[in-house]
């Protein structure tokens, strides 16, 4: 009887122990990192991440993919792929199916007008006296991750959006942010809207007054090293690419300093000084508004879109893009050697992606052989409204095109009593003849639609009744909705170039590797929901990616 007391004693000794040191160790559920920042670089296909890696520093990029945890497989969900629905679903988790942000634009029925992604005529704009400020994100329907954040802290942390663009800082944001600041290219100056504040900050106001902008200018803009090292790269000039900074300007060195002269404060934007501006702003705004300096959870959303404007103008495969992606390795290692100083190396958690790809110019494409082709939308539906007239007797049936859509005008067809279906089956049959479109839709009958299933899923993923469409239109792999006038390029469907992106996460809360598995955008918000232990965003339907979390 006296032995099996004592292993009864020695068993609860042991039990309490164990339980003692397990407790002692354990980090508290709730536990947060003190900043979260959301990095989006406007129009970064993945393969740039290993395109330039061998001239990336050791403490950019690679810094992010080496100590962080690297999505290799990420994909966007639906289509289109453009900026303002990408920046809304990184942050929502969810699709333009629910979250309602379909594209940059859209028409509107019941406006009868094009309807902008941001804007907001009940508001006005604070920092300048134009209209650029007047936006906010009432047309986006769910909730962000920065807004479930405020929820969880009873609105105690601080959240801000930084972009060249209004929807890059206002969209992700959300609706609770405490701000959202963009760049006006009329005035050279960061603004807001009264949704946010009634007028600036003074840090902001005493930001534009340094005039950076005229300081950027007086650097011009040559290759960060000697141009034929840039081996990735087609030849700085060609008849393909568009002229952004003036018909003069075709290659390097880029002549800027006059701009200032001009107080043409727009040209920043083609140029790899956007990123570093907005940098600028970004370590202003973490510096003055105390960011990441208390035990309550902030959120720092900076979008940089000055690769997309770049982009656009030059293709993938320019100089220019090269320049600029080695530019902004420089830009991003010295962010994150700021964090560090100011935020505490181990205090803060950030994640990199991007809102969409790009495709190459069907010039390059042309050169080599490849697939490609241009499909100019506005001279479609204006020789579309041509053959229905002819068909029909009626002018402008159809009403509007955009996103790879074609809007047709219900009103005058409820008017004149003709047989919608009738004017369906005629758009339908002529745009099937386009050349370049490889299939068309109507847009309401997508679950029929004879589509891989993954496909298909895109395309209802893009579907929200009220701002889309009649009719979708898909076009061949290598062609691209030409509106550059056979210049430049675009993005917008469903190919990898334009849909696969890349997702790095680093910091607090942060496991290390990488996986090949397919993840989505739609991924990002859940979570980080689950890193900060905060309920997902309202229309959220993507998952945790569970091994980027540290266990």
């Amino acid at each position: 009887m006296k032995k099996v007391t004592q292993l009864l004693l020695l068993n609860l000794l042991i039990t309490f122990t164990c339980f003692s040191q397990t407790t002692t160790k354990s980090v508290p559920q709730n536990a947060r990192p003190k900043l979260v920042v959301g990095i989006v670089i406007d129009q970064m296909r993945w393969d740039f991440l290993y395109r330039y890696y061998d001239r990336y520093g050791s403490t950019g990029f690679k810094r992010l993919m080496k100590d962080g945890f690297n999505c290799e497989n990420t994909f966007i969900p639906y289509c289109p792929t453009v900026t303002a629905a990408g920046h809304t679903c990184i942050y929502t988790g969810s699709v333009p199916a629910i979250h309602g942000i379909v594209g940059n634009g859209w028409y509107d029925y019941h406006e009868k007008r094009e309807m902008y992604c941001s804007e907001d005529n009940s508001v006005t704009t604070v920092g300048s006296n134009n209209d650029n400020g007047k936006m906010s994100p009432k047309n986006m329907l769910t909730t962000t991750i920065c807004d479930e954040l405020k929820l969880a802290t009873n609105f105690k942390s601080k959240v801000i959006g930084i972009s060249i663009k209004d929807r890059g800082a206002i969209l992700p944001a959300g609706h609770s942010a405490d701000a959202a600041y963009w760049y006006d290219s009329k005035t050279g100056k960061f603004i807001s809207s009264t949704y946010y504040m009634n007028e600036l900050p003074k840090w902001v106001l005493d930001f534009n007054g340094a005039d950076k902008i005229t300081s950027y200018y007086e650097k011009n803009w040559n290759t960060l090293y000697p141009i034929n090292s840039y081996l990735q790269s087609d030849s700085d000039t060609n008849q393909y690419e568009s002229t952004p900074l003036g018909s003069d300007q075709k290659q390097f060195p880029y002549d800027l300093k006059r701009f200032a002269e001009k107080k043409d404060y727009g040209k920043i934007r083609s140029t790899p000084y956007g990123n570093s501006l907005t940098m600028d702003f970004a370590k202003a705004a973490l510096i003055q508004e105390q960011l990441g300096k208390d035990s309550i959870t902030d959120f720092l959303a900076v979008s940089l879109s000055s690769p997309d404007y770049i982009g656009h103008a030059f293709g993938p495969n320019s100089v220019e893009v090269e320049d600029t992606y080695l530019r902004l390795d420089k830009e991003l290692a010295e962010f994150l050697t700021f964090l560090d100083k100011q935020v505490g190396k181990n205090n803060y958690t950030l994640f990199l992606s991007a809102d969409h790809g790009v495709a190459h110019i069907p010039g390059y494409l042309e050169k080599h052989k490849l697939p490609n082709g241009g499909v100019t939308g506005s001279a479609t539906e204006k020789k579309l409204n041509a053959f229905l007239k002819e068909k029909f007797g009626y002018d402008s049936l159809c009403i509007g095109s955009g996103n790879y859509q074609f809007y047709l005008n219900h009103t005058l067809i409820e008017e004149k009593e003709a047989d919608y279906e009738d004017v369906l089956e005629a758009t339908i049959a002529y745009l099937k003849k386009v050349d370049g479109v490889d299939k068309v839709f109507e847009y309401a009958d997508m679950q029929e639609a004879m589509l891989p299933k993954d496909l298909k899923e895109q395309f209802i993923n893009g579907y929200y009744a009220s701002r889309c469409g009649d009719v979708l239109v898909v076009l061949k792999p290598g062609y691209i909705d030409d509106e550059y006038d056979g210049k430049g390029t675009t993005h917008g469907i469903w190919s990898p170039y334009d849909a696969h992106i890349p997702l790095l996460f680093y910091g607090n809360g942060i496991a290390k590797g990488k996986t090949f598995e397919k993840v989505y955008m739609t991924d990002i918000a859940p979570t980080l929901s689950g890193l900060l232990h905060i309920q997902m965003p309202s229309g959220c339907i993507g998952n945790v990616i569970e091994d980027a979390i540290k266990k």
